[in-house]
């Protein structure tokens, strides 16, 4: 008996420090919330004629995986289908006015036609800066410190990326200091590089979305950007176009993950 309250009390104190070691490193983002956060999907399918933009076909395949995998995480979910520019901005704004000091993180995946540095709503484009800008630290102060992270499946451009023949297929705010910059503690990862085209299959969603998805159930014990590496890889290597359409087919993609992040952030098992 004497044995076992000792084994019992050895594994208390080793708990306890584990917990007192995690919550004040200073690399790692704080989960130890009620909840990891929100996150919010905005999946635009259906585009007004004056856009010029087709119909977004395969994207509610996209939708669907991305609402089962953040589920899986622990996020609470917000959806927005068909938003016009206008609505597009009240959304994000009215997301961005709630109280987040009860969650970890936030999370924005917007699956939309795209252009370089712009989104578009049903009705016409808006520059990303203006749609994420209502989350940096001056304007919503209970994600200060917070990882922020947006995942944009969109074009970024018209260009094709065709490839090149290898020799082989596997060749919270710290306590220390009370002012941050405002734009700290972003992601943002899209589907392609800049100037590029993004590629989504009319059946099976976007190449990007559907690597996230799959990477992020299957490795979400890594830190986040090692888990963003292998998205990139498995795009990168296990994708390439085939379409009957004259230089359509042939075609590569890898996705761009820029990072404003301050520490490492580990999905809360």
């Amino acid at each position: 008996k004497e044995e076992n309250e000792n084994d019992i009390s050895e594994l208390s104190i080793k708990s306890n420090e584990t917990k007192v070691q995690t919550e004040v490193d200073p690399y790692i983002y704080r989960t130890d919330f009620p909840c990891v956060g929100l996150c919010l999907i905005i999946n635009n399918k259906n585009f007004h004629r004056s856009t010029g933009m087709s119909t977004r076909n395969g994207t509610d395949v996209d939708a669907a995986a991305v609402m089962e995998t953040f589920i899986k995480l622990g996020y609470k979910l917000i959806v927005a289908t068909d938003l016009s520019v206008q609505k597009l901005k009240d959304k994000l704004k009215s997301v961005s006015e709630e109280d987040h000091s009860k969650y970890a993180s936030f999370v924005c995946v917007i699956l939309s036609h795209g252009d370089e540095g712009v989104i578009f709503g049903t009705d016409g484009c808006e520059k990303l800066d203006v749609l994420t800008r209502f989350f940096k630290g001056d304007r919503c102060r209970s994600l200060v410190g917070k990882p922020k992270l947006f995942f944009i499946q969109a074009c970024r451009g018209g260009e094709f990326d065709g490839g090149i023949e290898t020799d082989s297929v596997d060749a919270a705010v710290d306590p220390s200091t009370d002012r941050i910059p405002v734009e700290a503690d972003f992601l943002y990862a899209y589907s392609t590089a800049p100037g590029y085209y993004s590629w989504r299959n009319t059946y099976n969603g976007s190449w990007f979305i559907q690597s996230l998805c799959e990477v992020l159930e299957k490795h979400r014990d890594l830190e986040l950007m090692q888990i963003m590496t292998r998205v990139n890889r498995k795009v990168a290597y296990h994708f390439e176009s085939s379409s009957n359409l004259p230089g359509f087919s042939g075609k590569k993609q890898i996705p761009c993950i820029v990072s404003m992040l301050t520490k490492e952030f580990f999905f809360p098992k």
